[in-house]
Formats: C-alpha cells, sequence, structure tokens
C-alpha cells in the first residue's frame, strides 16, 4: 500500500508516519520508485501500537523508542513487557532523602523479599509503594504489612490472570497491546470498582436504613 493508504487505515497524517520512519520508530518502506515507496500490514500494525502507546501510554517519542528497540532486538519476551511497564511507570517525584523515607523503601524492599516476588530493584512501583509508605507514616498510619494482605492477594490474582492473557506464541506487537491494555485501562476499571464498592458497603454498614 501508499504511505497514503497507510495513513488512512492508521489514523495518522503522512507527516506524522514520516517523522515515524525518521525517528526510527517505523522501518521504511520497499521503494519501488524515486519517490515512492510501499508499506504492507507489518507498518499498519506497528503503527497501531506507536499510536497506542503514544495516545494510551502517554508515552514520549524517547520511551517509544526504547520499547521499539527491545521489539525489533527480540528481546526475551520478559524484558520486553518489563520495557514497557517501566515506561509506563508510575515514576512518582521522589522526596528528600530523609530516615523517614528511608525507612520507607526499606520496609516495600522487605515486604517484595517476604512475598518472594521476582522484582527488578530499579521497578518504579518500588519507588511509588516507598513514597506511599512514607506518606502514611507522616500522616500518624505506618503501614501494618499484614493489613495489606488482601490488597498483595488481590494483586497477585490480578498479575496471574493478565500474564496469562500474553501468549508466547502471538505476535510480539501483540502482546507489548495486551500488557498495554492491561496496564492501562484494567488500572482504571480496578480504580472504579473499588471506589464503586467502597461506596456500597459504607451503604450497607452505615447508611440509615429506609
Amino acid at each position: 500500500m501508499k504511505i497514503s493508504e497507510l495513513a488512512e487505515r492508521s489514523g495518522l497524517t503522512v507527516q506524522t508516519i514520516k517523522f515515524y520512519i525518521r525517528s526510527g520508530l517505523l522501518p521504511r518502506g520497499t521503494v519501488t520508485a524515486a519517490t515512492r515507496a510501499e508499506y504492507d500490514g507489518r507498518h499498519l500494525e506497528r503503527l497501531r501500537l506507536i499510536r497506542a502507546l503514544r495516545e494510551v501510554g502517554d508515552l514520549p517519542v524517547a520511551a517509544v523508542q526504547k520499547i521499539v528497540q527491545a521489539l525489533d532486538e527480540e528481546a526475551p519476551l520478559h524484558d520486553l513487557l518489563g520495557t514497557v511497564q517501566y515506561a509506563l511507570g508510575p515514576h512518582p517525584e521522589p522526596t528528600e532523602e530523609d530516615p523517614d523515607r528511608q525507612a520507607a523503601r526499606a520496609a516495600a524492599d522487605a515486604l517484595v523479599t517476604e512475598l518472594g516476588w521476582r522484582v527488578s530493584s530499579r521497578a518504579p512501583a518500588r519507588d511509588l509503594l516507598a513514597e506511599t509508605f512514607a506518606a502514611l507514616a507522616r500522616l500518624g498510619r505506618p503501614v501494618d504489612p499484614a493489613a495489606l494482605a488482601p490488597y498483595v492477594e488481590a494483586a497477585r490474582n490480578l498479575a496471574e490472570h493478565e500474564a496469562g492473557q500474553v501468549s508466547a506464541d502471538e505476535p510480539r506487537d501483540q502482546a507489548v497491546l495486551t500488557m498495554l491494555v492491561g496496564t492501562v485501562f484494567h488500572e482504571r476499571i480496578l480504580t472504579a470498582l473499588h471506589r464503586l464498592a467502597q461506596e456500597d458497603a459504607s451503604a450497607r454498614r452505615f447508611a440509615p436504613r429506609s
């Protein structure tokens, strides 16, 4: 297909596609004339993935480049999905390195170790957990690890379910897209369901009976 058709089918402008080619995000088409190239389904799938990473994941071009590089270098699936997750974040703003935050990071790391989870020390979620622990401590509500048991169990079950949605045999672009959907959209769904369930639980426990 010509670049104009590729633009129409991908929902992107010709100028954007050319920018992605120059940036190394999209392979060049097969040259058929001095000013013409042909593109195929692989280009369309890659554009759909790039668009999802940019619009759904809200990732800058530099982060998308790292993901595309991992795709093109055929990184192991675990490393590839890790690249996606770490790019998505969250990336909390670190607070001043004080004893409270250091203790919170130690507590977060200890929890991960106790759970036996195989998680890199560079995982952004470790920082998010530590920052949250530190904030709770400043509010006079230090975290009791035992009280986290329901959340740990829910997180473990969700992660196992989501990992089961990814097949090692499917195209790697699709595996990345599945990871993106699970992380971005399903986390929003989880937050919404949590809030709705909280309101229901409050109504059943505390609301006056009519």
